[in-house]
């Protein structure tokens, strides 16, 4: 690393101008405060570029020096401490390459050590015969000799430093950042220590001071100098937790602000009519208690003068399809019309049929059309023509609804059936479909990203707990064959056993052929055997046809025709077909009441809520329903650990949390669904939803009383710091 800009060098930017007020450091490009390649490392490394994007990247944890260890009993590959004095210095040129090596023999009156440093002879100058300090890194040997590599060292600068003194120095606590094959953590550390000399004591706080002493926090200033150069383990643990604060109260208040944009939006009021009115009365059934509670909060909404944003969570099975119709027949009333988009051309298929089966007489007045991708061109035209003409009132469809062909006369209200099956940009590329149309999340189980934003209160929950009369229980079971593979026959013998009594059976893999993983299955790591073979369609065709003399069994997958896929389909729904064997084309809404069984082959390559969704699929009737997720992963893997907790439970709210510890919460504040970097640091969603709820609190005090955040500037320097514009534009998608 190039040698440290001095402090008088720093300072001197605020008179060139580089920074004109204090919130302006946080913005100073690395490039004026670092050397060329430390700044080019970091902004390749970790895309680093400014001083407080730096200051932002926390170490990962803390380490010590240790006590202090005399030269005479040094052990071996474990870190040490040491108060000694030079006694030689010596630089020679490395055999075989360029470049030299610096060796230095200190001396605590018991022994002898070498420290060893590469290609950095400028140390020569500092560590100097006769000067004393403290020295730590850890121990190792070359050809015999006890050695350290390039240590860590603090020099006294006067000869009546005490023992006391390098205690103090040994208990400090390490910084140990995130780093790559770019930059080491002690590269990083150095560029921190010289960007927090650039930061004035009077750094404006994001936090406005009343909340910060509400709260107990520390100011920014003091955090940021805590967290990077603690001098006691207390003094990060402080800083943590006032920066995970931060963090919670920024992204509540980018998620408020863009709230109130939409808020602001001018839509067109839908009330309930005549038309829902001959609906609800014309039901065989009463609703549930949550549904009809959940249909009084969409009905609020979608009266207002703003779109509707409302997320419909409920178990599988619990009527959400139901609620969602009645929000349509509202948004029809007066001559709009309602989308509903799903994720398969099976799912959309069926529920086409499914509404205009439960609109009954109804039906042919509302107008009912499909469209999806494997539509001939005439009958496509025709549906195009009926949308655009407004003849076609409630259309259902594929991700054939997002092509520009498809134009709507007024699209008055957008339902996005199992949301995460979509992406953040297509779920808006169907919004922009009308002016300002309201939108109905549906979804079983969310995914992680989904209850992230939930709890950031990005959209307003309703909950749907109650599953309708006369659904039956499901049992589950994990087939863990890796401890158990005498229960392999057993699989087989059980879903005999419910096929004999008249029932029928899903068995699902997670691929159609050895070459071919279905599209729609979930890319999860932890999960493949090499000495495993994958379970797949094909395959699994003849074995279950085996296992089922005499009985009707065929296949269904993303790679078969889409009238192919409908024709098996319809047939098992009509009881027709035994048992299918199929990939997660069959996960979301295909409703057959005589499915019994399902049988998941290597479960541990679904996630939590695949695997909850398919499950979902049997028990639907009056016929009790066994769910059996067979799996080759070992005990203790994250891939056993989803399996046995889908076993384990059928409350998908539960699961939802569980799936979030494991995959974590998805990218707050960008297009990644899940896993890997969320936009967050140190917040986590599945820890801190108490923080996180009393920040939201905090934030809708502060901007009820200062909506433009105008007594708040630096709250505004965060926002832009902290959120690229186009993680500003995704906030406003989500």
């Amino acid at each position: 690393m190039e040698p440290r800009v001095c402090h008088s060098e720093l300072r001197a930017l605020y008179r060139e101008g580089v920074t004109e007020t204090p919130t302006d450091v946080m913005s100073t490009p690395l490039t004026r405060v670092l050397g060329a390649k430390t700044a080019a490392a970091l902004a390749a490394a970790f895309g680093i570029d400014t001083v407080g994007a730096l200051l932002g990247h926390y170490p990962r944890r803390y380490a010590e020096r240790g006590e202090l260890t005399a030269l005479d009993s040094l052990p071996l590959d474990e870190t040490v401490t040491i108060l000694a004095e030079v006694v030689r210095v010596s630089e020679r040129p490395m055999r075989g390459r360029p470049g030299g090596m610096l060796e230095v023999i200190i001396t605590d009156g018991t022994g002898k050590l070498s420290l060893t440093f590469f290609n950095q002879s400028w140390r020569a100058r500092m560590l100097r015969p006769g000067v004393q300090g403290i020295f730590a890194g850890k121990v190792g040997e070359y050809r015999g000799t006890r050695q350290l590599t390039h240590p860590d060292y603090e020099l006294f600068e006067d000869e009546s430093a005490t023992e006391e003194t390098a205690r103090q120095w040994a208990d400090l606590p390490i910084p140990l950042y995130p780093a790559s094959s770019k930059i080491a953590s002690w590269q990083i550390a150095k560029a921190v220590a010289t960007v927090l000399e650039l930061v004035p004591a009077d750094l404006p706080d994001p936090i406005p001071d009343a909340i910060r002493e509400l709260r107990g926090l520390l100011t920014y200033r003091d955090a940021l100098e805590k967290i990077h150069r603690p001098t006691l383990h207390e003094h990060w643990h402080a800083a943590r937790d006032t920066l995970r604060y931060h963090e919670a109260f920024v992204l509540q208040t980018a998620l408020r602000r863009e709230r109130d944009k939409l808020r602001s939006i001018a839509a067109h009021p839908r009330v309930p009519g005549q038309l829902r009115e001959r609906f609800d009365a014309a039901l065989p059934f009463s609703l549930t208690t949550d549904q009809a509670h959940v249909g009084l909060e969409i009905d609020s909404d979608m009266q207002q003068s703003h779109p509707m944003h409302r997320l419909v969570q409920g178990e599988v099975g619990s009527g959400k399809t139901l609620v969602a119709l009645r929000a349509m027949l509202t948004a029809i009333e007066d001559g709009g019309q309602a989308a509903l988009i799903a994720p398969t051309e099976v799912l959309a298929s069926q529920h086409a049929r499914s509404l205009e089966a439960t609109l009954g007489e109804l039906a042919p007045e509302v107008g009912v059309v499909l469209l999806t991708g494997s539509l001939g061109a005439a009958a496509k035209r025709q549906a195009l023509l009926r949308i655009a003409a407004g003849a076609a009132r409630i259309v259902v469809g594929t991700h054939a609804l997002l092509s520009d062909t498809v134009q709507f006369a007024d699209l008055a209200l957008a339902v996005i059936d199992e949301q995460h099956r979509f992406g953040v940009e297509q779920r808006e590329a169907l919004r922009r479909k009308g002016t300002a149309p309201h939108v109905l999340v549906l979804t079983a189980t969310p995914i992680p990203r989904t209850i992230a934003m939930t709890v950031f209160g990005d959209l307003d929950v309703s909950i749907i707990r109650t599953l309708p009369a006369g659904r039956a229980p499901i049992v589950s079971h994990a087939v863990p064959l890796a401890d158990k593979p005498g229960w392999w026959p057993r699989v087989w013998g059980r879903l005999g056993e419910e096929i004999q009594a008249g029932r029928q059976a899903f068995i699902v893999c997670s691929r159609i052929d050895e070459a071919h993983a279905e599209a729609e299955s979930e890319s999860l790591e932890d999960t493949e055997s090499p000495e495993t073979p994958i379970a797949s369609v094909n395959d699994m065709l003849p074995v279950v046809r085996a296992a089922l003399p005499g009985r009707r069994v065929e296949a269904v997958h993303g790679r078969l025709p889409a009238d192919e896929k409908d024709a098996v389909m319809r047939a098992f729904a009509a009881g027709e077909i035994d048992a299918v064997v199929a990939t997660t084309v069959i996960e979301v809404g295909v409703d057959v009441p005589n499915a019994s069984t399902m049988v998941v082959l290597d479960a541990d390559r679904f996630g939590v809520s695949q695997l909850h969704q398919l499950r979902g699929r049997v028990g639907r009737g009056g016929v009790p329903g066994i769910a059996l997720f067979v799996t080759n992963a070992v005990q203790g893997t994250t891939a056993r650990e989803r399996v046995e907790a889908v076993a384990a439970t059928l409350d998908g709210f539960e699961l939802a949390q569980r799936d979030l510890e494991l995959r974590r919460e998805g990218d707050v504040v960008g297009e990644r669904q899940s896993g890997g970097r969320s936009g967050l640091v140190l917040l986590r969603v599945a820890l801190d939803g108490e923080l996180i709820d009393l920040a939201r609190h905090d934030v809708d005090s502060t901007m009820d009383s200062d909506p433009t955040l105008s007594g708040t500037p630096a709250l505004r320097d965060a926002l832009e710091r902290r959120l690229s514009q186009r993680e500003r534009e995704f906030l406003a998608k989500s």
